[in-house]
């Protein structure tokens, strides 16, 4: 949609902070999809959105239960890894569709594991391998996203 916004990160630290500021331009009705290798950071990332949301208990990968549920004061957000799909279809016969609403973030991880049956991302945040550090690219795919985009660099350069 529009330029994605790159920026480095030196380590898991740099990783959980950015999630953590990041988390300040989320609102209701996002749907995020979170992509890279094993191990790249999409978890520690996740964990620093909802510690800048206000979650300080445990954040557990998703891994083998498939999505987490926390809810945040007046909001819900999923968190998804479809990484242990071996067909689109189990998207649909696990009966997620609810749960990608107004009112509701949701963070999925390994997301073109669901194929076309996933509800479309507002945005797309990859995060890759550079040299020993890590560079996350934030995409805009929709309007919602470009605006929570644009509030996160407002916030930034405030």
């Amino acid at each position: 949609m529009h330029t994605p916004r790159v920026v480095k990160l030196e380590d898991e630290a740099a990783t959980l902070a950015l999630g953590e500021e990041f988390a300040a331009a989320l609102h209701p009705g996002l749907t995020i999809f979170l992509y890279g290798d094993l191990g790249a950071g999409k978890t520690t990332f996740a964990r620093g959105i909802l510690k800048g949301l206000g979650h300080h208990d445990k954040v557990r990968s998703p891994t083998y239960n498939l999505v987490e549920i926390y809810k945040l004061s007046k909001l819900y957000l999923y968190h998804f890894d479809f990484y242990r799909f071996n067909d689109p279809l189990e998207w649909e016969e696990a009966g997620f569709r609810e749960y990608f609403n107004q009112g509701s973030i949701c963070l999925v991880e390994w997301p073109e594991k669901a194929g076309e049956f996933l509800h479309a991302a507002d945005l797309k945040i990859l995060i890759s391998y550079f040299g020993t550090a890590r560079i996350a690219e934030f995409r805009a795919e929709t309007e919602a996203g470009e605006q929570c985009l644009s509030r996160w660099q407002k916030e930034k350069s405030n």
